[in-house]
């Protein structure tokens, strides 16, 4: 886009056919919000609401360039999942990595 001075772009499906614009606005803005800020969305919106109720539960939260880290320990690997969609979908979120262990110490699957 910068090459060709383009500022907008089409977005296509596999049959070419339009299915909107993406700026290069749009692209960019995920990579300014500040690590400190992604991870006080992720505790808030994932941790405060998937893992706060059950007693025990100790979910902590590291973002790194992006990235987010779950690590800790749960009573409900069901969760795991959910949390790390919820997390990918926090603006900003690049990846997910899970690195949460059950009450037992097993690791919980992502």
């Amino acid at each position: 886009m910068a090459v060709h001075r383009a500022k907008r772009l089409p977005v296509v499906d596999a049959r070419g056919a339009v299915q909107g614009v993406v700026s290069r606005s749009d692209l960019l803005k995920v990579f300014l919000r500040p690590d400190a800020d992604l991870a006080a969305e992720v505790r808030d919106e994932v941790v405060g609401r998937l893992f706060s109720a059950p007693p025990g539960d100790r979910v902590d939260v590291r973002v790194d360039a992006g990235v987010v880290t779950l690590s800790g320990r749960i009573r409900d690997s069901a969760l795991v999942p959910l949390a790390a969609r919820t997390a990918l979908g926090v603006e900003g979120v690049v990846d997910v990595r899970c690195a949460l262990v059950t009450g037992s110490g097993e690791r919980a699957a992502s």
